[in-house]
């Protein structure tokens, strides 16, 4: 088969030259030669991206040595022999991949799709492999030749730096991960599941009962991420492994965060702390939805508020002036542009209008301190103290002690604090319950853990910051988002300034009835631009 894949090729070449719609004469004999120049003597190393002449040469070579399985020759027609040879060696050796046929497509310009058809064996089984990939040409900086523009997802499109593929007996059992409502859980039905189903059978293959096949897996540079499945060569037993997702609210989640690059959600059930939906929609894969450790902006405030509340300084309906400005410690805070003065305004007035200056204002008021922040958020919503047991590697958020501008900074979500759409859907829950519930995504029956507690909100306080959202929801910057919901509902609005970005990480943070849902948007705008659209479409699915 491969010797065919060679002929192809060749094939393919020789008809071009004969034909004259891509090489000469010269060029064909250049070109073979592969220093990439022509004419005789010194040559002076070509520069400017490489023609299509060198782009088919090139990648005509680097498939046929692929397809011989001579990795060293195929890795030579990189521009990083070392990284590509190991793992073009691994694809035949630890991989037991063999039988490669590659079918290139039309070129973009310097960059050739291909299609890859080749056959995985191993301890007796095999199993056919389809799977496309793409490739680009490129001209060393040096020597001058065009070469392959070396990415490990050359070999395949699920590889990363460090990763290597690897067929042998499954290090878990496969798991048939359930929802709340009994429906089974696949990657090909909720794709941004893949990863955490992934991570769940690591973790709970064994506990779930199933036993082990034999397949080709991806195995990542990070030793702490779960192998990704490519290939099943032979089946295991899967074990039935029940998690909280609600099946609809998941759907919901998986199609609103495709309508925008970088974002991520997740919803929670206040009364309970159950998960009802995680969902990604990352080029990057990275499960920032539970992992995430960036500023959440002025869905903060609900924290905020909580602390002023909390320490006496203010109530919903006390006074919270929201000057054009404020200064604290030699740093000047401003309103998000259109946002009008109120000298008069009470704290549920700037929470509805997300007024960053009333917050300022209020964070030198006796008794505060730097740390008073960090303690309402680690005593009362459970944030901070890296204690949470979700069932899956999660982060539950950071609210460091701070001095300094970061003091007032920390207050509105920036500063030093670092959040993710998993603690703002549970600080909202807490709001709205004013009990801390540590999210969960698999029961604690199943492995024993404890999951982590917190002293949670008073009863005013917390019937206070509710209505502060439902205000918000319904007349103030988390309204247009809203709109249209029935039941129970409460929101708040955020956006965070990121160094080095022009346009602000969009946040948003709400409930319906008892659905609690956080979502961001990174480079996303404002709060109700992005992120709140996706919580809205998430809120409105459990209905």
């Amino acid at each position: 088969m491969r010797k065919g894949g060679k002929a192809a090729v060749v094939g393919g070449v020789f008809a071009l030259m004969v034909g004259g719609a891509a090489y000469g004469v010269h060029d064909f004999v250049s070109a073979m030669s592969g220093d990439g120049g022509g004419g005789t003597g010194a040559s002076v190393p070509k520069s400017g991206p490489p023609d299509r002449d060198e782009v088919a040469e090139t990648t005509g070579k680097f498939f046929a040595a692929w397809e011989k399985g001579q990795a060293t020759r195929a890795a030579s027609y990189t521009d990083n022999a070392q990284d590509a040879g190991a793992l073009l060696a691994a694809y035949g050796d630890e991989a037991h991949i063999g039988d490669v046929r590659i079918t290139p497509g039309t070129a973009t310009g310097t960059t050739v799709p291909f299609t890859v058809k080749a056959t995985v064996t191993h301890a007796g089984e095999s199993a056919p492999l389809t799977y496309r990939s793409e490739l680009t040409v490129v001209r060393g900086r040096t020597t001058g030749r065009a070469l392959v523009d070396w990415e490990p997802s050359v070999v395949h499109p699920e590889l990363r730096d460090g990763d290597t593929l690897v067929t042998g007996e499954s290090a878990q059992p496969p798991v048939e991960a359930v929802g709340r409502e009994g429906t089974v859980l696949t990657r090909e039905e909720y794709p941004s599941l893949g990863p955490i189903l992934d991570t769940l059978r690591e973790k709970y293959g064994e506990k779930a009962g199933g036993t082990p096949g034999v397949e080709l897996v991806v195995r990542h540079a990070d030793e702490t991420a779960a192998d990704t499945p490519l290939l099943t060569l032979a089946k295991g037993r899967p074990g039935k492994l029940r998690t909280t997702l609600s099946a609809g609210v998941q759907a919901a989640a998986e199609k609103a965060v495709k309508r925008f690059a970088e974002s991520s959600v997740v919803a929670v059930k206040p009364s309970t702390g159950e998960v009802l939906a995680v969902a990604n929609h990352r080029r990057d894969g990275f499960n920032a939805a539970f992992q995430g450790r960036v500023a959440p902006g002025s869905t903060m405030k609900i924290i905020t508020a909580a602390m002023l509340i909390d320490n006496g300084v203010t109530t919903m309906n006390g006074p919270a002036p929201c000057p054009p400005t404020a200064t604290w410690q030699s740093q000047t805070f401003k309103n998000l542009t259109g946002l009008r003065p109120n000298e008069g305004a009470t704290l549920a007035h700037s929470f509805l209008h997300s007024c960053n200056t009333a917050f300022v204002k209020l964070v030198d008021e006796e008794p505060l301190t730097d740390a008073s922040l960090t303690r309402e958020a680690q005593e009362r919503f459970g944030i901070g103290r890296d204690d949470w047991k979700t069932g899956i590697v999660s982060f539950d958020g950071s609210v460091p002690a701070s001095g300094g501008p970061d003091r007032a900074a920390n207050a509105l979500g920036q500063g030093q604090v670092q959040m993710n759409p998993l603690t703002m859907a549970s600080v909202t829950a807490t709001a709205v319950t004013g009990a801390f519930r540590q999210p969960y995504l698999v029961s604690p029956e199943l492995d024993g853990r404890r999951l982590a507690r917190a002293e949670g909100l008073s009863a005013s306080t917390a019937a206070q910051l509710k209505q502060m959202m439902r205000l918000t929801a319904t007349q103030g910057t988390a309204a247009e988002a809203m709109a249209g919901l029935g039941g129970d509902i409460g929101a708040k609005t955020g956006s965070a300034e990121v160094d080095g970005n022009d346009t602000a990480d969009s946040w948003f943070t709400g409930f319906r009835n008892d659905v609690a849902a956080a979502a961001m948007a990174q480079q996303g705008g404002r709060g109700g631009d992005a992120a709140g659209p996706i919580v809205a479409a998430v809120l409105r699915a459990d209905s």
